[in-house]
């Protein structure tokens, strides 16, 4: 047995970052960017530090990620990669996911300044 007392990753949505924040032994660990148009969540971007690569933290912050989401009534468009191919096994967020379309990637890169 291991003297190792580590608590388990702790998401949290940080709207005035516009992003769900993964926290380990309370230090951020990984994020997962948006933004929200109309009733769409537009997750764009997911990182993981490499301190903590290879865990499995991408998995835990994207799916509680969109848990909120859905608890929140809203919808999911999948620009990030990571979250796109998230959902491809996770198939019990697909009735509210929305596809990414060229009007979005202009949306979003108008928000973001790109």
């Amino acid at each position: 047995m291991s003297d190792q007392t580590a608590t388990a990753p702790v998401v949290l949505r940080v709207d005035a970052r516009h992003r769900y924040e993964i926290h380990v032994d309370g230090e951020r660990a990984g994020l997962t960017a948006y933004r929200d148009r109309d009733d769409r969540r537009v997750f764009f971007h997911t990182e993981i530090d490499d301190a903590h690569a290879g865990q499995g933290l991408a998995a835990v912050l994207v799916e509680q990620a969109l848990t909120d989401v859905r608890a929140s009534g809203m919808r999911i468009v999948p620009v990030c990669p990571y979250v796109a191919k998230f959902l491809t096994k996770h198939r019990e967020f697909a009735d509210i996911t929305d596809p990414v379309t060229p009007e979005v990637l202009t949306w979003l890169d108008a928000r973001l300044g790109r």
